[in-house]
């Protein structure tokens, strides 16, 4: 039988045999409620009985029952991540119910973690490096996304210049193509409560909304990931969600926010209701979900962000495990903000006309595209990226007896997303032969006419004439006329801005199960787990099937009409009513897959001694993607649809081209282990060696759009190996988790695209590269009073390529394309040092901080042309509570409205732009005022939030 068909078996096996399960009461209990120090109960806390496996998390209200216990003196630990942990002993049977209260403590290295572990157990007893958050620390921070949430985690890179969504997450250097935000998740696995978002890993954060039904937020940067993430070995986010209590409480946080500078208006309101169907608490609920509308950092002519969701679940607990059930809704759109124009390298500076606060953004269009002749889809660029997903989940677990305990966690989930935006938007010269390439348009002669569609104002005309030489055709002349008058002359001459119509139809189905069985003998723990995944993906369209428009290089870029009057005196129309150029001229590619993950992973835990625990794994996964694409085929011209041949913008079109079949399959084994040992009651220390493998995801598919690349694209593994060594402090006053590590990432295979001269796109070859990064991770707070504490964390790094080798396009086409080796280069995009500094002040009811963010100089890329300048941000917050229901915080981020410049694209407007590493020194020291992109951090927000709990 093959292993993945076992697997499958053994799922449907685990995951029905629950129904019939029974349920009872239970006699010999330790039961209280757990508070902060303003009398709200604390839901999530860990109570753990030491010296054993049994342990809880309290309700929504805060309480707990520890039951099936014997008369007798018991030991318990109570923690929660924030807080001061606390140990008491406790008799059963019981006097009356505990009432503990946990004071807070911002840096707690002894909290129970359930991510990256084998077993629940405190962070001091792990050996691996994870930092958490619980729902006060997130509902103070404002972030404004998934990713921003993690920005503050000691080795975590974290890109949210795009707004909401497409942000990039990383770390410990482990980041080749990363810069690239389709990629901006690569390596890490993104969970909601213990299994992945979607496990294509395509668009990850589109479908991932913290909200008020958020409890906490566990990180874990590699170790562990190796084993028990699905080909995730870079690191695991898990945002764990509340669960309900005994009593009905909730709680309503609205938001109002100023964005974009203070100028842009930010509405949201989150709901978070829980309570029991029962008198015992058996049997519980939980009700979360926010809306949010806003016109974000960067403003359009309609919200930049609108929409939200809605999540539910139901939790059964019985005598001998529990059952939750939960649902989730979400339905969102977002728009993500595009690079803007720069000039200096050392020095960036936004050119005069534009602005950090300026969108890029496609106005308000709508308009229906053709399909391949056969269909057609309704173009609104109001619904930008619209992400919509249904959701069910089941985390099961059961104690079999005889220290055998069994785990199961499912889910089933339909995810559609559609994109109805602009990408690469870049200048776009009008007097370049790309420009008349690209729009069909090269060797028709005359007069191109370019008139603002807002204004009537004429901009200017490029007469494209034939270049003869002794009679012979030797080419094109592109001439400006000498009266031209485009915006953004400063940054590119006669340029407008590129905005293709980037649509694109994803719909994806897919069931996902994580189960193991784990067995305590003495002082040791085993366990024996699988995952398995099917995820079935369709999508129409994902390049410039569309056709495209250009724009105003200005804020909220103006559409332009095209004309031309000819040398055969007849007058053309290029863009179309809607001023769009080729609306599906080129047809629309399509593709079919279907990807099965099938892993099974073996884990051991050793209590040595009371002060040495050794823990190590081993996973085997499968990974088998099979499908196909299929590229259109472009009709050649004709009179178009509407039969004239004028009308130069339908004069194409394209019928559904071949299918390419794909079917491909990886096998890795990845593997680690660890030691950690107790040098004393408030120090321990750990070395971890893991050893992962990355296989392609699913967009590695998507690209194989020729005969030639699926016959030739290989799907190897990338390697990532990692050394690491922690050290620990847990005092009262001083926590510190110090981390030196090593890794090496290898075997990465690096595609380009290039353009030909009849604007064909075409692979040069792939290379594979490898890289290297070491560094130290820092996370330590100090408490100098009860009220005053500092709060650090810092990544310390060097990254460089031990081997890289990449090509450099010349002029259009292939015969001069040039192979250039960059090994020994610094990496791109990694820091030499990151740091957060965060002191905070907190005296009865009210509470301040302060967040001091540093990111230091980076290559710009692998060329080392440059280098992106170091930025400090400051982010404040303070708030007040009048009561145990009511309170307020305002929350200011990027105070003093720094540009930190995140990313960045190439000189020379569209495409050249697209490829960094064709930037070199000798460019940059020839051209010192030449006009790029940057992507820069988010511009100042203030945000004032209000909250009743009931």
């Amino acid at each position: 039988m093959k292993t993945s068909q076992f697997i499958r078996i053994l799922i449907l096996t685990i995951s029905t045999s629950f129904f019939s399960l029974s349920i009872y009461a239970q006699e010999g209990k330790i039961q209280g409620k757990v508070s902060d120090s303003g009398g709200m109960g604390l839901a999530g806390t860990s109570v753990l009985i030491e010296g054993t496996t049994k342990a809880q998390n309290t309700d929504f209200d805060g309480n707990f029952t520890l039951t099936g216990l014997k008369n007798g003196t018991y030991q318990i630990s109570v923690s929660f991540i924030g807080f001061k942990t606390q140990k008491l002993s406790v008799k059963v049977p019981q006097s009356g119910p505990l009432n503990i209260t946990l004071l807070d403590d911002q840096a707690v290295l002894d909290e129970v973690v359930i991510t990256g572990v084998f077993d629940k157990r405190t962070k001091m007893q792990s050996s691996v490096a994870i930092s958490t958050m619980n729902a006060k620390q997130i509902e103070r921070t404002a972030a404004t996304s998934a990713g921003d949430l993690l920005k503050n985690i000691p080795g975590v890179y974290v890109n949210q210049a795009r707004g909401e969504v497409s942000n990039t997450v990383y770390s410990r250097g482990i980041s080749a193509g990363s810069i690239e935000n389709a990629n901006g998740y690569y390596y890490v696995s993104m969970q909601e409560d213990g299994l992945p978002v979607t496990n294509l890993n395509l668009g990850v954060d589109y479908f991932l909304r913290p909200d008020a039904g958020t409890a906490r937020v566990e990180a874990v940067r590699g170790g562990t990931a190796s084993i028990l993430g699905a080909n995730a070995p870079g690191g695991i986010f898990n945002y764990v969600s509340k669960e309900g209590g005994k009593t009905f409480a909730g709680e309503i946080r609205s938001k109002f926010g100023l964005e974009g500078n203070l100028k842009n208006p930010y509405y949201r309101t989150d709901l978070n209701l829980g309570g029991s169907f029962n008198q015992s608490g058996s049997l519980t609920y939980n009700l979360s979900g926010f809306y949010r509308e806003s016109d974000g950092a960067r403003q359009l002519d309609y919200p930049m962000n609108n929409g939200g969701q809605i999540r539910a679940n139901i939790m059964n607990k019985y005598k001998k495990g529990s059952i939750k059930i939960s649902a989730k809704i979400l339905d969102d759109k977002n728009a993500t903000a595009e690079f803007t124009p720069t000039i200096g390298w050392n020095d960036p500076k936004i050119p005069a006309g534009f602005s950090a606060t300026d969108s890029y953004y496609l106005p308000k269009l709508t308009m229906q595209i053709p399909i391949n002749d056969t269909d057609s889809r309704t173009f609104d660029s109001k619904d930008k990226s619209h992400s919509r997903q249904q959701a069910v989940t089941v985390n099961w677990n059961h104690d079999l007896g005889a220290g055998f305990k069994l785990k199961n966690d499912f889910r089933l989930q339909k995810m559609k997303y559609d994109s109805n935006s602009p990408a690469v938007v870049t200048p776009f010269a009008t007097d370049n032969l790309l420009f008349y390439a690209i729009g069909h348009t090269l060797g028709k002669f005359g007069t191109y006419s370019f008139t603002d569609r807002v204004t009537g104002q004429l901009l200017g005309t490029v007469t494209q004439s034939p270049n003869i030489i002794n009679g012979n055709f030797a080419g094109f002349n592109f001439t400006p006329g000498a009266n031209n008058n485009f915006p953004g002359s400063n940054v590119q001459k006669n340029s407008l801005f590129f905005l293709p119509l980037f649509y694109t139809e994803r719909k994806t189905n897919e069931f996902m199960d994580n189960f193991s069985i784990s067995k305590k003998v003495k002082n040791m723990n085993f366990i024996l787990g699988g995952f398995y995944a099917n995820s079935q993906i369709s999508r129409i369209g994902g390049s410039q099937d569309f056709g495209f428009a250009v724009g105003t290089m200005q804020d909220k870029p103006h559409l332009v009409d095209i004309s031309l009057a000819g040398f055969d005196g007849k007058t053309y129309q290029v863009t179309d009513p809607n001023g769009v150029q080729l609306p599906g001229s080129a047809g629309a590619s399509t593709a079919s897959f279907r990807q099965t993950q099938s892993a099974a992973y073996f884990g051991h835990e050793w209590n040595i001694s009371e002060k040495l625990i050794f823990d190590w794994g081993i996973r085997y996964e499968s990974l088998h993607v099979y499908g196909y694409n299929s590229q259109p085929i472009a009709n050649a011209e004709s009179a178009g649809l509407d039969n004239n041949p004028l009308t130069i913008y339908d004069n194409f079109g394209g019928t559904a081209g071949p299918r390419l079949n794909v079917d491909k399959t990886v096998n890795t084994v990845s593997f680690s282990g660890g030691l950690n040992y107790k040098l004393a009651d408030d120090q321990a220390i750990y070395f971890r060696y893991s050893n992962g493998k990355k296989s392609p995801d699913i967009n590695f598919y998507l690209d194989q759009t020729s005969q030639f690349l699926v016959d030739n694209s290989k799907p190897n593994a990338q390697k990532i190996e990692q050394f690491e060594i922690g050290y620990k402090i847990n005092t009262p006053k001083l926590k510190v988790f110090a981390t030196p590590f090593y890794s090496t990432l290898s075997n990465v295979s690096t595609s380009q695209t290039f353009l030909n001269t009849n604007g064909t796109y075409y692979n040069p070859g792939n290379q594979f590269n490898a890289y290297r990064t070491y560094g130290l991770e820092l996370e330590s707070n100090y408490a100098f009073t009860d009220q005053f504490a500092l709060k650090a964390g810092a990544t310390i790094q060097n990254s460089k390529a031990t081997t890289y080798k990449t090509w450099i396009a010349n002029s259009a086409g292939p015969n001069d394309d040039v192979l250039q080796d960059l090994s020994g280069n610094e990496t791109d995009n990694n820091a030499k040092l990151i740091f957060n500094v965060s002191p905070s002040y907190n005296y009865k009811n009210f509470y301040s901080s302060l967040n001091v963010g540093y990111m230091g100089a980076r290559q710009a890329n692998l060329q080392n042309a440059f280098k992106l300048p170091a930025f400090t941000t400051l982010d404040l917050a303070m708030g007040y509570d009048f009561n145990k229901k009511f309170g307020i915080q305002a929350n200011v981020n990027n105070l003093l409205n720094t540009y930190g410049v995140m990313g960045w694209s190439g000189t020379g407007g569209f495409p050249a732009a697209l490829d960094r590493q064709s930037v070199t020194k000798e460019f940059v020291a020839a051209n010192p005022n030449a006009a790029y992109s940057t992507q820069g951090s988010m511009p100042r927000a203030f945000f004032l939030t209000a909250s009743y709990k009931f």
